[in-house]
C-alpha cells in the first residue's frame, strides 16, 4: 500500500492541473474565507467560517481529487495491472487515496489552527475532529461512488459538481439558517447535521447531549457513502 501511496504521490505533484484546481484553488478560498472572516461572521458566527473551510476542502480538495485519480488510473488500465500483483483490492485503492487523504486532512488542520489563531478558539475542539473527520470519511466513500460511475478523468469536472456543490450548499443553507425550522430535512440532508455539529463544536453554547445526538445521521451519511462506493466502484474501464 505504501509502495503505491509514494506512487502516486510523485504522480499528484507531477500533474499540475490537478494540483492547481484540486489542491491550490481550494487553498485560496479557505484563506479568501478567513481573510473576509468578519463579513462571513455577519452571516453565521465563527462556526459558519469553520463549516466554509472544511467543507470547501472535504469537497473540492479531497472528493473531486479521488474522483480524478481513481477515474483516471482505470482509464489507462492503470487499476487493472496493480490488480494482477500481489497486492489486494484494499491496498490499492487504500494507496491510491491515501496521498491526497493525508494532504487534505493537514490542510484542514493548517487552516483552522489558522483561523482559531485569528479570530476565537472552537469551543469544544474534540467534537471539532469528530465531526472534520467525519465529514472527510463521508466525502472519501462519495468520492470512491462517484469514481465508479465516471468514465475518465475529464469527465470528473461534471460528475464532481452534482454533490461538490450540493453539499456545499447544504452547509452553507444549515449554517447560515440554523436548524431551528426544518430540522429533520436539514440534519437529514448529506453534510446537514456535520454542520450543525461544526457549528455547535465552535461557537458552544449547545449541551453536549444534543451535539452528540447529531453524530447519527452524521455517521449515518458515512456509512451510505462507503456502501455506495462498494456498489459503484469498477476496476473495469467504462465505455
Amino acid at each position: 500500500m505504501l509502495t503505491i501511496a509514494r506512487s502516486e504521490l510523485i504522480q499528484l505533484f507531477r500533474d499540475r492541473t490537478a494540483l492547481f484546481t484540486s489542491l491550490i484553488m481550494p487553498l485560496a478560498a479557505s484563506i479568501f474565507f478567513i481573510y473576509n472572516r468578519d463579513l462571513f461572521a455577519d452571516a453565521g458566527g465563527s462556526g459558519y467560517i469553520a463549516v466554509l473551510l472544511i467543507f470547501t476542502l472535504a469537497g473540492f480538495s479531497l472528493y473531486a481529487t479521488v474522483v480524478t485519480t481513481l477515474a483516471a488510473r482505470r482509464q489507462n488500465l492503470f487499476l487493472k495491472r496493480l490488480r494482477s500483483t500481489a497486492a489486494t483490492d484494499s491496498a490499492i485503492v487504500s494507496g491510491l487515496v491515501l496521498p491526497i487523504t493525508v494532504i487534505s486532512l493537514v490542510q484542514v488542520g493548517l487552516v483552522l489552527v489558522a483561523f482559531a489563531v485569528v479570530s476565537d478558539v472552537p469551543a469544544n475542539i474534540a467534537l471539532l475532529v469528530v465531526a472534520s473527520a467525519a465529514s472527510f470519511a463521508m466525502m472519501l466513500g462519495l468520492g470512491m461512488a462517484t469514481a465508479g460511475v465516471t468514465s475518465s478523468s475529464e469527465r470528473a469536472q461534471i460528475t464532481t459538481l452534482p454533490v461538490s456543490l450540493g453539499i456545499v450548499a447544504v452547509a452553507i443553507w444549515v449554517g447560515v439558517t440554523g436548524a431551528e425550522e426544518l430540522a429533520l430535512l436539514k440534519r437529514l440532508l448529506p453534510g446537514g447535521a456535520a454542520t450543525e455539529l461544526v457549528v455547535h463544536a465552535w461557537n458552544g453554547g449547545y449541551p453536549l447531549s444534543d451535539s452528540l445526538l447529531l453524530l447519527a445521521p452524521t455517521l449515518a451519511w458515512v456509512w451510505v457513502a462507503v456502501a455506495l462506493a462498494t456498489r459503484f466502484f469498477r476496476w473495469e474501464p467504462r465505455r
